[in-house]
């Protein structure tokens, strides 16, 4: 009997090597923005959590810290994207500035660093959104095929998202 041998994703196998480092959540992060970097690209990227209780997000990793510092925190207003996103764990592309425009409230500020686009990739575990990946690029950047390039990546960011959400 013959058997069909697939390779390894060389990208998400170092991601995954990465969650065994002692550094964490800093070493997972950051694998997590080079793989993805690599695997879909983004000017912008940023790993938020999610706070049900208090309908708060809170950026736990930037690639850019100077616009986007860890630890910056925002509230949320129910609407289209928290429902889609959050409540029933969709992922969201917004295509265009003026789909950024619609969404978030911070447009400018990502507009000045040439985003025009996003990929939000929400973060699961037991039918619970805990957070998410978003990768930002330029208008158009992002279609639906990313989603599903995108979600092994953000499944692998959970046990950042558990201990965060558990402190």
């Amino acid at each position: 009997m013959t058997r069909t041998k697939f390779k390894a994703d060389p990208l998400l196998c170092a991601v995954a090597a990465a969650q065994s480092r002692v550094d964490q959540p800093d070493a997972l992060f950051a694998a997590l923005d080079q793989g993805l970097n690599l695997a879909i690209g983004h000017k912008l990227f940023t790993v938020l959590t999610y706070d049900e209780a208090a309908s708060e997000l809170a950026r736990l990793y930037s690639n850019l810290p100077g616009a986007y510092p860890a630890g910056g925190r925002k509230c949320l207003a129910p609407g289209p994207w928290t429902e889609a996103v959050l409540d029933r764990g969709e992922a969201y592309i917004g295509y265009t500035r003026d789909d950024l425009r619609t969404v978030f409230s911070d447009h400018e500020l990502i507009a000045s660093l040439g985003c025009e686009s996003v990929l939000n990739i929400p973060v699961r575990w037991r039918g619970r959104t805990l957070g998410s990946l978003n990768l930002l690029h330029e208008a158009g950047w992002y279609g639906e095929d990313d989603v599903a390039a995108c979600l092994p990546f953000a499944q692998l960011a959970l046990p950042a998202l558990l201990t965060a959400t558990s402190s």
